[in-house]
C-alpha cells in the first residue's frame, strides 16, 4: 500500500469492516458501473459516528484556509454530522473551537415557536462552513449555499467524506466538486478521494479502481 496518513488508513478500515465501503458491481445514478461503493448512511452507531465525525474535524483543522464561525449540516444527512463534527472541533481544541456554533436547515419552515427554516446557531453577519457526505451532482450542495446566504451567512468552505473523483458527465472535464469549485468560487475538501482509497486497498480491488478511474476520472483536482 501507498503511505498514507494514520487518519485517512484508519478511517478506510473501518469503512471496510462495517461495509461502509463495498466493492463488487454497482450502478450508479449516472448510470456507469462503479466497482466500488460509499455509504456515509452506515455510519450509524455511536462509535462510527465519531470516528466519521473526528475525520471531519482532523481535516478541517488541517486546512488553514478555513476560518468560520459556523458548521451547518443539508438536511437530512448534514444534521447529525453539523453537530458531532462541533463537537469533535472542540475535543481537538476546545479554546480555539469553544465558541463554534452548529446550525442546520427544516425542509419545510416552521410557522409556529422561533419559526423559520434554520435550527440552531444564526447565520447572520456570519462565516459558515459546510459539512455533507458526498457532492454528487452538486444541487444539493448549491441548493444549501442558497439557504444559507438567505439566512445572512457567507460560506467559506464545504467539507464532505468522498470525492469521487469523476466526470461530472461523460463528455465533460470536470467533476461534481470541481463544477462547484469553479461556479461558487468557494473551497471544497474531502476527508477521502478515490485516489486515497486505491492507495489503501490491493489486488483487484485497486486495480478494479484504477480502470475506473482511467475511464471516468478527472485529469487534475
Amino acid at each position: 500500500m501507498s503511505a498514507l496518513p494514520a487518519h485517512k488508513t484508519g478511517l478506510i478500515t473501518i469503512c471496510r469492516e462495517n461495509a461502509i465501503l463495498k466493492f463488487g458491481t454497482f450502478t450508479l445514478k449516472s448510470g456507469r458501473e462503479s466497482p466500488y461503493f460509499f455509504n456515509a448512511g452506515a455510519f450509524n452507531t455511536a462509535s462510527l459516528l465519531s470516528t466519521l465525525s473526528h475525520s471531519y474535524a482532523s481535516t478541517i483543522n488541517q486546512e488553514s484556509a478555513f476560518e468560520f464561525d459556523v458548521v451547518f449540516g443539508p438536511a437530512y444527512k448534514g444534521i447529525p454530522l453539523a453537530s458531532t463534527t462541533a463537537t469533535a472541533l472542540y475535543a481537538l481544541d476546545n479554546k480555539k473551537y469553544a465558541n463554534t456554533g452548529y446550525a442546520f436547515n427544516r425542509k419545510e419552515a416552521k410557522d409556529h415557536g422561533e419559526g423559520g427554516t434554520i435550527v440552531g446557531a444564526s447565520l447572520a453577519g456570519k462565516r459558515v462552513l459546510v459539512v455533507d457526505d458526498v457532492i454528487t451532482a452538486g444541487t444539493a450542495i448549491r441548493e444549501a449555499v442558497g439557504i444559507i446566504e438567505a439566512a445572512g451567512g457567507k460560506v467559506v468552505g464545504i467539507v464532505v467524506a468522498l470525492d469521487r473523483q469523476e466526470r461530472l458527465t461523460d463528455q465533460g472535464s470536470e467533476s461534481a466538486i470541481m463544477s462547484v469549485r469553479r461556479e461558487l468560487n468557494i473551497p471544497v475538501t474531502a476527508i477521502l478521494t478515490l485516489g486515497d482509497l486505491i492507495a489503501g486497498v490491493d489486488g483487484q480491488e485497486k486495480e478494479n479502481m484504477v480502470q475506473y478511474r482511467e475511464r471516468w476520472g478527472v485529469k487534475d483536482e
